[in-house]
């Protein structure tokens, strides 16, 4: 299929469009924070507002629990990433309601945990809010009022939706899985570059609302989650960061979104490839730079990448065409078994040069490049310089065609 998934549930909003993924989908219910441990320890909240620390504030998390448990707590707990968290327990009122005022130095993620039934995350920041949860099931009715971030990442996920499963994306599709029985590569990569051309359309409006919106956590996260490509939409990160920098300095959230755009930028096209040095098959060292004078295609993948399998057809249609005109691939494999990433290379026909540390996401070209989903490329040009990213499908050969058929 074009789209790799059929639709997903109303709260799923990061679509991976063909891509295996480090993290995990954005998820209203179950937010993706991409936290890396969660501690926590026990306080009270419930400060009078003139008691409250400097830049200090409190908001009110209230609601309604349908079916309330015998057994168990409510608890609301602070996720952060490698720090001890802030938790504390909140009573249900005889009514079934409850309500809690939190103090805040800056806008979090939180969770709310009902009787170890139902478990939900949420964002803070300046509004009070409303949640109204059955209780007493994982996948049970729940609502939040009042969250302008929530609002948000529902409002991106409903147009990226609408895009994905259009009456003309559902005709694309069908004529896709024609084409591939078929097995004619012209008219799959020929619907591939519609497909794109028409979501690309939808994921321009969501650029545009992302750069109007203030900061905030529902920015951050869309973006850090890979809701937009950050290579096609590189801008819009910088656009973004350059508010955070302005409006929240000191916030850890935006710090980390500072952060990790700063680091985008050394792969950025228009930017010299860092070097990559990595044994090939034979165990011998080959660098990137060794390349100089061609055009290169650096292709991350691995044999159990299914969408990395469904294009090596296509690059190596590429190559063969282009090969002695001045064009090569240079493999970088994210497998953890030297068999594996063999057995692949032949089973594919991967005539180029290959290299891979055998260290699956943690592979020292992997951390260097940021890559957190395959496939993932990018084009560099003799002089190794960065010109083009993630060019699949007719769109490899459309680049190659402009910058070597002129020779």
């Amino acid at each position: 299929m074009i789209a790799e998934s059929k639709k997903q549930k109303v709260q799923s909003i990061t679509l991976s469009k063909g891509k295996h993924n480090i993290g995990k989908v954005l998820d209203i219910k179950a937010l993706c924070f991409m936290l890396l441990a969660l501690c926590f320890s026990c306080n009270t909240s419930g400060k009078e507002e003139k008691d409250l620390p400097q830049g200090a504030w409190q908001v009110t998390v209230k609601g309604k629990v349908g079916f309330p448990q015998q057994q168990g707590r409510i608890i609301i707990q602070e996720l952060k990433e490698g720090a001890t968290g802030w938790q504390d327990t909140i009573q249900l009122k005889s009514n079934y309601t409850f309500a809690k005022k939190i103090t805040l130095t800056e806008p979090g993620y939180y969770r709310l945990n009902f009787y170890d039934k139902q478990v939900m995350n949420i964002i803070l920041d300046r509004t009070d809010i409303e949640v109204v949860v059955d209780g007493n099931n994982p996948q049970g009715f729940y609502e939040v009022k009042g969250s302008p971030d929530l609002d948000l990442i529902r409002q991106v996920q409903d147009m990226l939706e609408k895009a994905n499963n259009s009456p003309d994306i559902a005709k694309l599709n069908e004529e896709f899985t024609v084409a591939a029985q078929k097995q004619d590569q012209a008219t799959m990569g020929q619907l591939q570059e519609k497909y794109q051309q028409l979501i690309k359309k939808e994921h321009d409006k969501v650029a545009q609302l992302l750069e109007q919106k203030a900061p905030s956590l529902a920015v951050i996260n869309l973006l850090q989650n890979n809701t937009l490509d950050k290579d096609k939409y590189y801008q819009t990160y910088i656009n973004v960061a350059d508010k955070l920098r302005k409006a929240w300095p000191n916030y850890t959230q935006s710090k980390n979104f500072i952060a990790f755009v700063d680091k985008m930028k050394a792969t950025a096209i228009g930017q010299p490839a860092p070097e990559i040095a990595l044994p090939n098959p034979e165990g011998q060292i080959v660098k990137l730079s060794s390349m100089k004078g061609k055009y290169v295609l650096v292709d991350f993948w691995a044999k159990w990448c299914g969408p990395c399998r469904q294009e090596n057809p296509n690059v190596v249609r590429v190559y063969n065409k282009y090969k002695d005109k001045g064009f090569t691939v240079f493999g970088v494999s994210l497998d953890r078994k030297k068999e594996d990433w063999v057995q692949a290379i032949q089973q594919d026909g991967l005539t180029w040069t290959h290299v891979s540390d055998l260290k699956f996401w943690q592979s020292e070209a992997a951390k260097t490049y940021n890559i957190s989903a395959i496939p993932f490329s990018l084009l560099v040009d003799p002089d190794g310089i960065i010109i083009d990213k993630n060019l699949r499908g007719a769109a490899l050969e459309k680049r190659l065609a402009e910058v070597l058929d002129k020779k």
